[in-house]
Protein backbone atom coordinates (compact mmCIF):
# COMPACT_ATOMS: atom_id res chain seq x y z
CA UNK A 1 0.00 0.00 0.00
CA UNK A 2 1.26 3.28 -0.63
CA UNK A 3 -0.29 6.93 -0.99
CA UNK A 4 1.05 10.39 -1.74
CA UNK A 5 1.94 12.07 1.13
CA UNK A 6 -0.96 14.68 2.13
CA UNK A 7 0.26 18.02 3.42
CA UNK A 8 -1.13 19.58 6.51
CA UNK A 9 -2.30 23.41 5.29
CA UNK A 10 -3.90 21.41 2.22
CA UNK A 11 -5.76 18.72 4.05
CA UNK A 12 -6.93 21.86 6.41
CA UNK A 13 -7.77 24.06 3.05
CA UNK A 14 -9.91 21.36 1.47
CA UNK A 15 -11.60 20.61 5.30
CA UNK A 16 -12.27 24.15 5.41
CA UNK A 17 -13.83 24.61 2.12
CA UNK A 18 -16.04 21.43 2.49
CA UNK A 19 -17.40 22.80 5.44
CA UNK A 20 -17.95 26.26 3.24
CA UNK A 21 -19.67 23.77 0.85
CA UNK A 22 -21.68 22.54 3.10
CA UNK A 23 -23.28 25.75 4.83
CA UNK A 24 -23.37 27.30 1.37
CA UNK A 25 -25.64 24.16 -0.29
CA UNK A 26 -28.07 24.18 3.31
CA UNK A 27 -28.25 28.02 3.05
CA UNK A 28 -29.17 27.71 -1.21
CA UNK A 29 -31.23 24.72 -0.76
CA UNK A 30 -33.35 26.57 2.15
CA UNK A 31 -33.92 29.19 0.05
CA UNK A 32 -34.85 27.41 -2.86
CA UNK A 33 -37.42 25.38 -0.67
CA UNK A 34 -38.88 28.88 0.70
CA UNK A 35 -39.29 29.67 -2.98
CA UNK A 36 -41.14 26.35 -4.19
CA UNK A 37 -43.42 27.02 -0.86
CA UNK A 38 -44.32 30.56 -2.43
CA UNK A 39 -44.35 29.94 -5.91
CA UNK A 40 -47.38 28.14 -8.14
CA UNK A 41 -46.58 24.55 -9.13
CA UNK A 42 -46.22 25.09 -12.77
CA UNK A 43 -43.03 28.06 -11.86
CA UNK A 44 -41.50 25.44 -9.66
CA UNK A 45 -41.65 22.77 -12.03
CA UNK A 46 -39.81 24.85 -14.66
CA UNK A 47 -37.11 25.37 -11.96
CA UNK A 48 -36.96 21.59 -10.96
CA UNK A 49 -36.44 20.30 -14.47
CA UNK A 50 -33.41 22.95 -14.91
CA UNK A 51 -32.02 22.58 -12.03
CA UNK A 52 -32.37 19.46 -9.90
CA UNK A 53 -34.35 17.06 -11.59
CA UNK A 54 -33.40 13.34 -12.02
CA UNK A 55 -32.85 12.84 -15.55
CA UNK A 56 -32.72 9.14 -15.07
CA UNK A 57 -36.18 9.29 -13.97
CA UNK A 58 -39.70 8.78 -16.34
CA UNK A 59 -41.03 12.00 -17.64
CA UNK A 60 -37.48 13.62 -17.19
CA UNK A 61 -36.72 13.16 -21.17
CA UNK A 62 -37.28 17.10 -21.53
CA UNK A 63 -35.58 18.31 -18.27
CA UNK A 64 -31.81 19.44 -17.59
CA UNK A 65 -30.95 18.74 -14.06
CA UNK A 66 -27.92 20.86 -13.46
CA UNK A 67 -27.20 19.95 -10.06
CA UNK A 68 -28.05 16.50 -10.46
CA UNK A 69 -25.59 16.09 -13.10
CA UNK A 70 -23.03 17.91 -11.35
CA UNK A 71 -23.84 15.55 -7.91
CA UNK A 72 -24.06 12.13 -9.72
CA UNK A 73 -20.94 12.87 -12.17
CA UNK A 74 -18.83 12.97 -9.11
CA UNK A 75 -20.67 10.09 -6.97
CA UNK A 76 -19.98 7.71 -10.36
CA UNK A 77 -16.54 9.06 -10.13
CA UNK A 78 -16.11 7.61 -6.65
CA UNK A 79 -18.06 4.68 -7.84
CA UNK A 80 -15.90 3.33 -10.40
CA UNK A 81 -12.98 2.66 -8.96
CA UNK A 82 -14.24 0.12 -5.96
CA UNK A 83 -13.56 -2.64 -7.60
CA UNK A 84 -9.64 -2.02 -8.64
CA UNK A 85 -9.39 -0.03 -4.90
CA UNK A 86 -10.78 -3.17 -3.32
CA UNK A 87 -8.97 -6.10 -4.90
CA UNK A 88 -5.76 -4.09 -4.91
CA UNK A 89 -5.59 -3.37 -1.46
CA UNK A 90 -6.57 -6.75 -0.05
CA UNK A 91 -3.79 -8.22 -2.50
CA UNK A 92 -1.35 -6.68 -1.54
CA UNK A 93 -2.50 -6.77 2.58
CA UNK A 94 -2.24 -10.62 2.07
CA UNK A 95 1.29 -10.28 -0.26
CA UNK A 96 2.73 -8.17 2.96
CA UNK A 97 1.69 -10.28 5.94
CA UNK A 98 3.70 -13.10 3.55
CA UNK A 99 6.84 -11.07 3.52
CA UNK A 100 7.32 -11.10 7.08
CA UNK A 101 6.87 -14.65 7.95
CA UNK A 102 10.60 -14.29 9.32
CA UNK A 103 9.03 -12.69 12.43
CA UNK A 104 6.90 -15.62 13.15
CA UNK A 105 4.66 -15.03 16.41
CA UNK A 106 4.69 -11.16 15.92
CA UNK A 107 2.52 -11.30 12.34
CA UNK A 108 -0.27 -14.22 14.16
CA UNK A 109 -0.41 -11.78 17.61
CA UNK A 110 -0.42 -8.25 15.41
CA UNK A 111 -3.34 -10.29 13.18
CA UNK A 112 -5.51 -11.45 16.18
CA UNK A 113 -4.65 -7.85 17.95
CA UNK A 114 -6.16 -6.29 14.75
CA UNK A 115 -8.96 -8.73 14.44
CA UNK A 116 -9.97 -8.14 18.05
CA UNK A 117 -10.15 -4.48 18.05
CA UNK A 118 -11.92 -4.11 14.81
CA UNK A 119 -14.48 -6.88 16.10
CA UNK A 120 -14.80 -4.62 19.59
CA UNK A 121 -15.48 -1.74 17.18
CA UNK A 122 -18.02 -3.24 15.03
CA UNK A 123 -19.70 -4.90 18.19
CA UNK A 124 -20.36 -1.42 19.44
CA UNK A 125 -21.35 0.07 16.63
CA UNK A 126 -23.93 -2.70 16.07
CA UNK A 127 -24.92 -2.51 19.84
CA UNK A 128 -25.79 1.61 19.81
CA UNK A 129 -26.61 1.65 16.18
CA UNK A 130 -29.91 -0.55 16.45
CA UNK A 131 -31.00 1.18 19.26
CA UNK A 132 -30.93 4.33 17.43
CA UNK A 133 -32.22 2.74 14.86
CA UNK A 134 -34.87 1.04 16.69
CA UNK A 135 -35.85 4.10 18.14
CA UNK A 136 -37.13 5.48 15.07
CA UNK A 137 -34.16 8.04 14.86
CA UNK A 138 -33.12 7.41 11.51
CA UNK A 139 -36.54 7.37 9.66
CA UNK A 140 -38.07 9.70 7.65
CA UNK A 141 -40.69 9.58 4.99
CA UNK A 142 -39.28 10.31 1.39
CA UNK A 143 -42.12 11.14 -1.07
CA UNK A 144 -42.02 10.20 -4.69
CA UNK A 145 -39.25 7.68 -3.34
CA UNK A 146 -39.71 3.82 -3.06
CA UNK A 147 -38.98 2.33 -0.07
CA UNK A 148 -39.43 -1.42 -0.88
CA UNK A 149 -37.19 -2.26 -3.56
CA UNK A 150 -33.98 -4.45 -2.77
CA UNK A 151 -33.46 -7.77 -1.87
CA UNK A 152 -33.11 -7.15 2.10
CA UNK A 153 -36.46 -10.46 2.12
CA UNK A 154 -34.13 -12.99 0.63
CA UNK A 155 -31.92 -15.82 2.63
CA UNK A 156 -29.23 -13.76 4.31
CA UNK A 157 -26.92 -17.02 3.72
CA UNK A 158 -26.83 -16.27 0.11
CA UNK A 159 -23.92 -14.36 0.87
CA UNK A 160 -21.90 -17.09 1.74
CA UNK A 161 -22.63 -18.31 -2.24
CA UNK A 162 -21.63 -15.54 -3.61
CA UNK A 163 -18.49 -15.28 -2.00
CA UNK A 164 -16.97 -17.78 -4.73
CA UNK A 165 -17.59 -16.74 -8.28
CA UNK A 166 -18.78 -18.70 -11.39
CA UNK A 167 -17.77 -16.02 -13.74
CA UNK A 168 -14.54 -13.66 -12.86
CA UNK A 169 -15.36 -11.16 -15.51
CA UNK A 170 -18.76 -10.92 -13.81
CA UNK A 171 -17.32 -9.94 -10.60
CA UNK A 172 -15.09 -6.98 -12.18
CA UNK A 173 -17.56 -6.11 -14.26
CA UNK A 174 -20.20 -5.09 -11.05
CA UNK A 175 -19.77 -2.98 -7.96
CA UNK A 176 -21.88 -5.12 -5.74
CA UNK A 177 -19.96 -8.49 -6.12
CA UNK A 178 -17.73 -7.23 -3.28
CA UNK A 179 -17.02 -10.43 -1.78
CA UNK A 180 -16.37 -11.92 -4.33
CA UNK A 181 -13.59 -9.58 -5.45
CA UNK A 182 -12.52 -10.12 -1.55
CA UNK A 183 -11.95 -13.73 -2.13
CA UNK A 184 -9.99 -13.34 -5.54
CA UNK A 185 -7.83 -10.48 -3.84
CA UNK A 186 -6.99 -12.72 -0.95
CA UNK A 187 -7.01 -15.91 -3.34
CA UNK A 188 -4.54 -13.96 -5.52
CA UNK A 189 -2.56 -12.83 -2.89
CA UNK A 190 -1.89 -16.38 -0.95
CA UNK A 191 -1.47 -17.50 -4.63
CA UNK A 192 1.71 -15.21 -5.10
CA UNK A 193 3.26 -16.33 -1.43
CA UNK A 194 3.36 -19.76 -2.57
CA UNK A 195 5.35 -18.99 -5.84
CA UNK A 196 7.39 -17.10 -4.02
CA UNK A 197 8.30 -13.31 -4.58
CA UNK A 198 11.00 -13.76 -7.83
CA UNK A 199 7.97 -15.64 -9.50
CA UNK A 200 5.37 -12.88 -8.57
CA UNK A 201 7.51 -9.82 -9.14
CA UNK A 202 5.84 -8.08 -11.65
CA UNK A 203 2.30 -8.83 -10.44
CA UNK A 204 3.56 -7.21 -7.19
CA UNK A 205 4.99 -4.14 -8.89
CA UNK A 206 1.88 -4.70 -11.52
CA UNK A 207 -0.90 -4.35 -8.10
CA UNK A 208 1.45 -1.40 -6.54
CA UNK A 209 0.88 0.53 -9.34
CA UNK A 210 -2.48 -0.11 -10.30
CA UNK A 211 -3.37 0.60 -6.17
CA UNK A 212 -0.88 4.12 -6.41
CA UNK A 213 -2.91 5.00 -9.92
CA UNK A 214 -6.52 4.43 -8.04
CA UNK A 215 -4.98 6.48 -5.11
CA UNK A 216 -3.61 9.32 -7.07
CA UNK A 217 -7.45 9.41 -9.35
CA UNK A 218 -9.52 9.13 -5.91
CA UNK A 219 -7.17 12.08 -4.02
CA UNK A 220 -7.76 14.17 -7.34
CA UNK A 221 -11.55 13.91 -7.61
CA UNK A 222 -11.77 14.25 -3.42
CA UNK A 223 -9.44 17.36 -3.67
CA UNK A 224 -10.30 18.90 -6.95
CA UNK A 225 -14.49 18.56 -6.99
CA UNK A 226 -15.31 17.33 -3.43
CA UNK A 227 -16.65 20.41 -2.14
CA UNK A 228 -18.79 21.63 -5.76
CA UNK A 229 -19.97 18.36 -5.29
CA UNK A 230 -21.04 18.64 -1.65
CA UNK A 231 -22.60 21.96 -2.71
CA UNK A 232 -24.83 20.44 -5.42
CA UNK A 233 -25.93 17.58 -3.56
CA UNK A 234 -27.01 19.27 -0.46
CA UNK A 235 -28.53 22.41 -2.11
CA UNK A 236 -30.63 19.35 -4.24
CA UNK A 237 -31.88 17.55 -1.55
CA UNK A 238 -32.77 20.46 0.74
CA UNK A 239 -34.99 21.80 -2.44
CA UNK A 240 -36.21 18.70 -3.21
CA UNK A 241 -36.98 16.96 -0.36
CA UNK A 242 -36.97 19.68 2.24
CA UNK A 243 -35.05 19.64 6.09
CA UNK A 244 -36.67 16.66 7.19
CA UNK A 245 -34.31 14.30 5.50
CA UNK A 246 -31.11 15.86 7.11
CA UNK A 247 -32.71 14.96 10.65
CA UNK A 248 -31.29 11.26 9.82
CA UNK A 249 -28.15 12.74 9.03
CA UNK A 250 -27.72 14.88 11.49
CA UNK A 251 -28.54 11.85 14.20
CA UNK A 252 -25.72 10.03 12.03
CA UNK A 253 -23.17 12.45 12.73
CA UNK A 254 -23.68 12.52 16.03
CA UNK A 255 -24.06 8.97 17.27
CA UNK A 256 -21.30 8.34 15.31
CA UNK A 257 -18.55 11.16 16.20
CA UNK A 258 -19.81 9.89 19.82
CA UNK A 259 -19.36 6.28 19.01
CA UNK A 260 -15.46 7.21 17.69
CA UNK A 261 -14.56 9.51 20.59
CA UNK A 262 -15.98 6.52 23.18
CA UNK A 263 -13.59 4.20 21.52
CA UNK A 264 -10.73 6.79 21.07
CA UNK A 265 -10.33 7.72 24.77
CA UNK A 266 -11.76 4.83 26.90
CA UNK A 267 -11.67 1.85 24.55
CA UNK A 268 -8.57 2.05 23.23
CA UNK A 269 -6.93 2.85 27.01
CA UNK A 270 -8.77 -0.12 28.15
CA UNK A 271 -7.03 -2.28 25.39
CA UNK A 272 -3.57 -0.67 26.90
CA UNK A 273 -4.54 -1.84 30.25
CA UNK A 274 -5.56 -5.33 29.19
CA UNK A 275 -2.64 -5.95 26.61
CA UNK A 276 0.06 -4.67 27.97
CA UNK A 277 -0.76 -3.61 32.23
CA UNK A 278 0.68 -0.06 31.56
CA UNK A 279 -0.86 3.63 32.42
CA UNK A 280 -3.28 4.38 29.69
CA UNK A 281 -2.88 7.92 30.69
CA UNK A 282 0.53 8.19 29.06
CA UNK A 283 -0.41 6.27 26.37
CA UNK A 284 -2.72 9.01 25.70
CA UNK A 285 -0.48 11.81 26.20
CA UNK A 286 1.86 10.71 23.82
CA UNK A 287 -0.59 9.99 21.26
CA UNK A 288 -1.95 13.13 21.43
CA UNK A 289 0.31 14.64 18.64
CA UNK A 290 -0.82 12.07 16.47
CA UNK A 291 -4.44 11.99 16.88
CA UNK A 292 -3.94 16.00 16.10
CA UNK A 293 -1.64 15.05 12.86
CA UNK A 294 -4.65 12.42 11.74
CA UNK A 295 -7.69 14.40 12.47
CA UNK A 296 -5.70 17.24 10.13
CA UNK A 297 -4.12 15.11 7.19
CA UNK A 298 -7.46 12.92 7.05
CA UNK A 299 -4.95 10.29 5.96
CA UNK A 300 -3.26 7.06 7.69
CA UNK A 301 -0.82 6.97 5.09
CA UNK A 302 0.38 10.42 5.79
CA UNK A 303 0.83 10.26 9.75
CA UNK A 304 2.81 7.06 9.09
CA UNK A 305 6.17 8.51 9.85
CA UNK A 306 5.06 10.26 12.58
CA UNK A 307 3.04 7.50 14.37
CA UNK A 308 6.58 5.58 14.02
CA UNK A 309 8.58 8.27 15.47
CA UNK A 310 6.27 8.47 18.71
CA UNK A 311 6.00 4.98 18.92
CA UNK A 312 9.69 4.48 18.81
CA UNK A 313 11.05 7.26 20.57
CA UNK A 314 8.58 8.56 23.00
CA UNK A 315 7.06 4.62 23.79
CA UNK A 316 10.23 2.62 23.51
CA UNK A 317 8.75 0.26 20.82
CA UNK A 318 11.02 -1.75 19.28
CA UNK A 319 12.24 -0.51 15.62
CA UNK A 320 11.35 -4.53 14.19
CA UNK A 321 7.95 -4.41 15.85
CA UNK A 322 6.87 -0.88 14.54
CA UNK A 323 8.71 -1.02 11.15
CA UNK A 324 6.23 -4.36 10.86
CA UNK A 325 3.14 -3.54 12.95
CA UNK A 326 2.77 0.46 12.22
CA UNK A 327 3.03 -0.49 7.76
CA UNK A 328 0.48 -3.65 8.03
CA UNK A 329 -1.83 -1.57 10.53
CA UNK A 330 -2.26 1.09 8.25
CA UNK A 331 -3.32 -0.63 5.04
CA UNK A 332 -5.87 -3.99 7.00
CA UNK A 333 -6.59 -2.32 10.81
CA UNK A 334 -9.35 -0.11 10.25
CA UNK A 335 -11.38 0.52 13.34
CA UNK A 336 -12.67 3.90 12.82
CA UNK A 337 -13.87 3.35 9.30
CA UNK A 338 -15.85 -0.64 10.26
CA UNK A 339 -17.62 1.88 13.25
CA UNK A 340 -18.38 4.26 10.49
CA UNK A 341 -19.63 2.33 8.08
CA UNK A 342 -22.14 0.09 10.45
CA UNK A 343 -23.37 3.57 11.55
CA UNK A 344 -23.80 5.27 7.63
CA UNK A 345 -25.41 1.92 6.70
CA UNK A 346 -28.15 1.85 9.61
CA UNK A 347 -28.92 5.42 9.14
CA UNK A 348 -29.03 4.92 5.44
CA UNK A 349 -31.32 1.90 5.78
CA UNK A 350 -33.48 4.13 8.23
CA UNK A 351 -33.79 6.71 5.47
CA UNK A 352 -34.45 4.51 2.97
CA UNK A 353 -37.38 2.62 4.62
CA UNK A 354 -35.43 -1.21 5.10
CA UNK A 355 -35.88 -3.04 8.06
CA UNK A 356 -33.03 -4.27 9.86
CA UNK A 357 -32.63 -7.92 11.28
CA UNK A 358 -30.82 -9.33 13.32
CA UNK A 359 -29.05 -11.68 10.42
CA UNK A 360 -28.76 -8.18 8.52
CA UNK A 361 -26.93 -6.29 10.98
CA UNK A 362 -24.61 -9.54 11.30
CA UNK A 363 -24.04 -9.25 7.77
CA UNK A 364 -23.62 -5.74 7.50
CA UNK A 365 -21.22 -5.84 10.33
CA UNK A 366 -19.06 -9.08 8.52
CA UNK A 367 -19.18 -6.77 5.26
CA UNK A 368 -17.32 -4.34 7.17
CA UNK A 369 -15.17 -5.59 8.89
CA UNK A 370 -13.86 -7.17 5.54
CA UNK A 371 -14.74 -4.10 3.35
CA UNK A 372 -12.36 -1.57 6.18
CA UNK A 373 -9.60 -4.12 5.15
CA UNK A 374 -9.80 -3.02 1.82
CA UNK A 375 -9.90 0.19 2.56
CA UNK A 376 -6.78 2.51 1.36
CA UNK A 377 -5.31 5.33 3.59
CA UNK A 378 -6.76 8.08 1.33
CA UNK A 379 -8.65 10.68 2.06
CA UNK A 380 -12.70 9.77 1.12
CA UNK A 381 -12.01 6.43 0.77
CA UNK A 382 -14.29 4.78 3.46
CA UNK A 383 -17.49 6.40 1.88
CA UNK A 384 -16.71 5.36 -1.34
CA UNK A 385 -16.39 1.48 0.34
CA UNK A 386 -19.88 2.06 2.22
CA UNK A 387 -21.40 1.52 -1.01
CA UNK A 388 -20.40 -2.13 -1.39
CA UNK A 389 -21.75 -2.80 1.83
CA UNK A 390 -25.34 -1.34 0.90
CA UNK A 391 -24.85 -3.25 -2.81
CA UNK A 392 -24.02 -6.48 -0.52
CA UNK A 393 -27.61 -6.20 2.04
CA UNK A 394 -29.31 -5.05 -0.92
CA UNK A 395 -29.81 -1.29 0.38
CA UNK A 396 -29.92 0.16 -3.36
CA UNK A 397 -33.05 1.96 -4.16
CA UNK A 398 -33.41 5.49 -4.50
CA UNK A 399 -34.15 6.45 -1.68
CA UNK A 400 -31.13 4.89 -0.29
CA UNK A 401 -28.85 5.84 -2.94
CA UNK A 402 -30.01 9.68 -2.26
CA UNK A 403 -29.03 9.20 1.58
CA UNK A 404 -25.62 7.40 0.22
CA UNK A 405 -24.89 10.91 -1.59
CA UNK A 406 -25.67 12.55 1.68
CA UNK A 407 -23.00 10.92 3.41
CA UNK A 408 -20.66 11.62 0.87
CA UNK A 409 -21.20 14.93 1.27
CA UNK A 410 -21.23 15.55 5.16
CA UNK A 411 -18.92 12.89 5.63
CA UNK A 412 -15.47 14.51 5.90
CA UNK A 413 -15.38 15.87 9.75
CA UNK A 414 -16.05 12.02 10.14
CA UNK A 415 -13.37 10.88 8.22
CA UNK A 416 -11.14 12.95 10.14
CA UNK A 417 -11.65 11.49 13.47
CA UNK A 418 -11.93 7.97 11.92
CA UNK A 419 -8.23 8.36 10.73
CA UNK A 420 -6.88 9.35 14.08
CA UNK A 421 -8.78 6.32 15.21
CA UNK A 422 -7.03 3.64 12.61
CA UNK A 423 -4.24 5.59 13.65
CA UNK A 424 -4.22 5.24 17.23
CA UNK A 425 -5.29 1.60 16.96
CA UNK A 426 -2.08 0.51 15.26
CA UNK A 427 -0.16 2.10 17.90
CA UNK A 428 -1.54 0.37 20.59
CA UNK A 429 -1.47 -2.87 18.36
CA UNK A 430 2.56 -2.45 18.20
CA UNK A 431 2.81 -1.28 21.69
CA UNK A 432 1.07 -4.99 22.62
CA UNK A 433 3.12 -6.59 20.71
CA UNK A 434 6.73 -5.25 21.76
CA UNK A 435 5.46 -5.51 25.37
CA UNK A 436 4.60 -9.25 24.56
CA UNK A 437 7.83 -9.90 22.66
CA UNK A 438 9.63 -8.39 25.53
CA UNK A 439 10.78 -6.05 23.51
CA UNK A 440 9.45 -2.59 24.64
CA UNK A 441 11.79 0.03 26.58
CA UNK A 442 9.74 0.82 29.75
CA UNK A 443 11.88 3.09 30.51
CA UNK A 444 11.24 4.69 27.61
CA UNK A 445 7.58 4.60 28.14
CA UNK A 446 7.08 6.02 31.76
CA UNK A 447 9.82 8.71 30.82
CA UNK A 448 7.75 12.25 30.97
Amino acid sequence: MSEKAVKKPNANKLAIQMIAALAAGIIVGLIFMAVRENIDAATWATINNILFQDITAAGAESAIGIFYIGGQLFVRALQVVIVPMVFTSIAMAVGTVSDARTLGRISTKTLLWFLMTTVGGLALAAIVGIIVFDMGMFSVNLEGLSASTGSTGSNPLIVLLDVIPSNITAVFSSNTAVLAVVFLAVATGLCMNKLGFEKTATMRRLLQELNDIVTVFLNFVVTKFAPIAIFLLISRTFATYGIEYIRPAVVYMVVTVILLLIYLFIGYPLYVIIGTRLNPRIFLKKIMGVILFGFSTSSSAATLPMNYETCVKRMGVDKQVASFVLPLGMTINMDGTAIMQVGATLIIAGAAGYDVSVGSLVVIALLALVASVGTPAAPGAGAVILFTILSGVGFTNDAALMAYSLILAINRPIEMLVTSLNCVGDSVASLYVAKSEKLLKLDVYNAK
